[in-house]
């Protein structure tokens, strides 16, 4: 197994969704790494948390990557939460990322969860992705 491509994926799925126009009409630039200080956009795509496994073979050191992309939001009901997910599903889902370090095998949208954060009055959405990933 080989963790060492993991920063490259996240910077290449962060840049990949900030070049997204479908999700950039939506959110504009309000797609984080880390969710600022301070006053942040009523919607909102934040990278989230990653579990890696090891998937290295004979010819590669290689892992799989299990992620996951949040959209939240403070506007009643689903559906715009659900729009921004749709973007986010609809670029990433078998997508072909260059990365700095190794090379992307495959992305695929593997599920997602939808939620009320009734304390804050927040819709929130998680999306997983799971990436196989070579470092070669």
């Amino acid at each position: 197994m080989s963790y060492g491509v993991s920063v490259a994926l996240q910077a290449a799925v962060y840049q990949h969704l900030l070049a997204d126009p479908s999700l950039v009409a939506l959110v504009g630039s309000a797609i984080y790494d880390e969710v600022p200080n301070g006053t942040i956009p009523a919607t909102y795509v934040s990278l989230g948390p990653e579990v890696a496994l090891g998937r290295s073979d004979g010819s590669s050191a290689g892992a799989e990557h299990r992620f996951v992309v949040s959209v939240v939001s403070d506007v009643a009901g689903f559906a715009t939460a659900k729009g921004v997910a749709i973007a986010v599903s609809d670029a990433l889902d078998a997508a072909e990322l260059s990365l700095a370090r190794g090379a992307l095998v495959s992305l695929r949208f593997d599920r997602a969860e939808a939620s009320r954060e009734e304390a804050a009055n927040l819709r929130r959405i998680d999306l997983r992705f799971v990436a196989r990933v070579d470092d070669v």
